[in-house]
């Protein structure tokens, strides 16, 4: 029988840049060179006789075939994962222990956990106090999975995981009635809260849509997302957040985006490790999930 099913090599090439929307980042993912993973998606665009990704500067998008045969294969490979994952012979649990900001923790790290867990059942994620002031000499500590921008300590390595887009969060009655929501510069007619550690989070989402010179007031300022988050569903007022951190009260409807423009900014979440302990293979299957779920 002639076999007309591509590699294993190239589906997972053609999935991970799907996924991630770059060459580079589907690289990092799959341990191998850009080139490599660029070149396994060519293969498998001429195997199939058409284009499955629109290359761009910034970045690829998917055809509209593309998108179809992603739909069709994604179940095929997580089967073929899940079934090696059960053949394994059984391997000795390796505890890591990554300290983790405390909305971060419980808005989008916590729910995604049963997807590690039975990715790697073998490798026990415990959370460690997490310290704003963290100088990373903790030796009990594997991980920090932290606010930041660039700058890192020496011996520390840091990647971007998820964090860098900001949107405004209101709650659902002021999108109702006459005076309802409608354009940007009417949230400064609002009582604006600002998170403390990052005031200038207002004044950037405003310019960003297009409400110049606007100097935004505080009404309240709160030290973490899920206070902002909480005193906008009691209608305290607005506020500006990190979009990955509202799954939850956005599908529940207890609280809403007046404007979906979404802001980016350069600070985000990272993953930070010793380089030392790069070679540790339980943290190179934590950074390869992490930097799937972002």
């Amino acid at each position: 029988m002639r076999i007309r099913s591509p590699s294993l090599h190239e589906l997972h090439a053609f999935a991970a840049t799907a996924r991630l929307g770059s060459f580079s980042k589907a690289a990092e993912l799959l341990c191998v060179t850009q080139g490599a993973v660029s070149r396994a998606v060519a293969r498998l665009e001429e195997h199939l006789g058409q284009s499955l990704l629109v290359r761009q500067a910034r970045g690829n998008e998917l055809t509209p075939a593309g998108r179809d045969y992603l739909e069709l294969i994604e179940p095929a490979l997580q089967t073929l994962e899940a079934a090696a994952v059960a053949q394994r012979a059984p391997e000795a649990t390796t505890r890591l222990r990554i300290s983790v900001a405390p909305t971060l923790a419980t808005k989008w790290l916590i729910p995604r956990l049963p997807d590690w867990q039975a990715l790697h059942p073998h490798i026990a994620l415990s959370l460690a106090p997490y310290r704003r002031d963290e100088d990373f000499s903790d030796a009990t500590v594997d991980a920090w999975l932290r606010p930041g921008e660039s700058q890192w300590p020496a011996g520390i390595t840091a990647d971007y995981i998820v964090g860098r887009e900001i949107v405004p969060i209101c709650h659902p009655q002021e999108l109702r009635g006459r005076q309802a929501l409608r354009e940007p510069a009417e949230l400064l007619g609002r009582p604006l809260l600002y998170h403390s550690n990052y005031p200038d989070n207002w004044r950037l989402w405003l310019a960003a849509a297009g409400v110049r010179d606007a100097n935004p007031k505080p009404s309240a300022d709160f030290e973490q997302v899920a206070m902002l988050v909480q005193a906008v569903m009691a209608g305290l007022g607005v506020a500006v957040v990190q979009r990955c951190l509202i799954d939850d009260e956005l599908a529940g409807g207890r609280i809403a985006i007046p404007f979906d423009r979404p802001v980016q900014l350069e600070r985000g979440y990272m993953l930070c490790t010793r380089k030392s302990s790069q070679t540790q293979r339980a943290l190179r299957s934590l950074r390869q999930w992490l930097l799937a779920q972002g």
